[in-house]
């Protein structure tokens, strides 16, 4: 992200507002970033990190993992900061060429063909319910073996509890325990991710 005079100001307000916690310095970091984009503070309490989430997710951008999202609008919304890091490469599910299948939504249809091709990627679900659930019965499936989720669609119904499962599994993933979210909030999680990677990893140059 790039900061202005202004941001340093709002994140001051947040500090000051956010009061007591129990996040861990990354953790903390990534939950500001969410009330900065969102002016949200309830988020202070809805973000969920699995063990070693924050760890996993920093080592695959450093290693230029491929990132793949569900909607554009989480593309433009990390596009800055991959492109001034670590330059990893990001697909949209989205805008991904498929052939037409009538049983699934272009989102479900095109994360997998993406998830397939990059079995080991960091994916990233803002928007669409149904590339969430995809994600999570190949990983069940045992096709694929991410390297993070970050996963905060809205869920006003959930029928196959697909971010339960997730939680559950074994991968590495940042949810949130509400019905609530949206792309905005998966863009500013991942873009707090990036940056503290890139801190992390002591890059001191541009790619």
């Amino acid at each position: 992200m790039e900061w202005h005079v202004t941001d340093a100001q709002s994140l001051a307000i947040i500090d000051r507002e956010i009061g007591d916690h129990v996040l861990s310095p990354a953790e903390y970091e990534i939950v500001r970033r969410v009330i900065y984009a969102t002016a949200d503070f309830e988020y202070k309490y809805l973000i969920r990190f699995s063990e070693r989430a924050l760890q996993s997710g920093a080592a695959a951008l450093a290693a230029r993992t491929t990132i793949v999202v569900d909607v554009p609008m989480v593309q433009s919304g990390i596009a800055y900061a991959v492109q001034n890091t670590f330059a990893n490469a990001v697909y949209c599910s989205t805008e991904t060429i498929t052939r037409p299948q009538t049983e699934k939504t272009r989102a479900a249809w095109g994360i997998e063909t993406l998830a397939k091709r990059y079995p080991e990627g960091i994916f990233i679900v803002g928007q669409a319910q149904t590339a969430l659930t995809t994600l999570v019965n190949l990983i069940e499936a045992e096709e694929i073996h991410p390297a993070l989720i970050i996963a905060t669609p809205v869920l006003f119904f959930d029928e196959d509890d697909a971010k339960i499962r997730l939680q559950d599994s074994l991968v590495p993933n940042i949810t949130i325990d509400t019905r609530k979210g949206n792309a905005v909030v998966a863009a500013a999680i991942a873009d707090g991710l990036i940056d503290l990677a890139w801190q992390a990893y002591g890059l001191n140059k541009r790619v």
